[in-house]
């Protein structure tokens, strides 16, 4: 098995959650007296994952109580931004800490439950640059739409407005790490507007679909469904 390492993004300011978590990032959020990043980071070993690189920035001192407790220290790495670098330098900055050429990255706001094997056998069997985890939706309008070619590879990004059905970037990638870090890419920029959105006509970035479980505790009405439907077991 190859070694799997996951970075974590985990240093968003979380302004639209501040009206009831107003002092803690928000991957942090309590969820049934668990910060929410527990269950992330459950899912994820329970796939395999036996590295986490924790791409931090804001109130990063927030993490390490609770990362000290919940994994062996041999098992995690901080990658702590000095001043906000965007999604993209976020990874970038964590991609130097990683040691295999697949890294998977993780969003730490959301809670996407997909089966790790099929994203990482599709990834290698395309040789992609990076591959989606893509969830279908109905009735929605918080994201946009991720469109497919026959091949799975990305055909197009659509903006946010209301969509009765479509896929949605899951925000869980298989991403080639040596290949990333040799773009000629800023310090400071956003992983899906200036590399997914920019590159994806001319790099190897394809989808997978996974109707698995999805959350993303961006907002308020969606931390407290996860406080109803999250338990320490799930």
């Amino acid at each position: 098995m190859e070694f799997k390492e996951a970075i974590i993004l985990a240093g968003g300011l979380g302004t639209r959650l501040r009206s009831v978590v107003p002092n803690l990032p928000k991957c942090m959020a309590p969820v049934n007296s668990h910060p929410f990043l527990a269950y992330v980071i459950d899912h994820f070993k329970s796939q395999g994952i036996q590295k986490f690189i924790f791409a931090l920035g804001y109130k990063s001192e927030a993490f390490e109580e609770f990362l000290n407790s919940k994994l062996p220290g041999e098992s995690y790495q901080l990658s702590i931004e000095k001043e906000p670098l965007g999604t993209g330098g976020a990874i970038k900055l964590a991609c130097g800490k990683a040691e295999g050429k697949t890294v998977i990255v993780i969003n730490g706001d959301t809670l996407f439950k997909i089966n790790l094997g099929k994203l990482l056998s599709f990834h290698h069997m395309c040789a992609a640059n990076c591959t989606l985890s893509l969830k279908p939706m109905k009735n929605f309008d918080r994201y946009g739409v991720v469109e497919l070619d026959k091949d799975y590879s990305v055909k197009n990004f659509h903006e946010k407005k209301h969509y009765n059905e479509g896929m949605i970037n899951g925000g869980v990638y298989a991403l080639h790490a040596q290949k990333f870090l040799a773009e000629d890419l800023p310090e400071k920029f956003s992983f899906e507007k200036d590399y997914l959105e920019k590159y994806y006509e001319s790099r190897r970035i394809f989808g997978v679909v996974q109707n698995e479980y999805f959350i993303d505790i961006g907002i308020p009405e969606d931390y407290e469904r996860a406080k109803r439907e999250l338990t320490v077991d799930s």
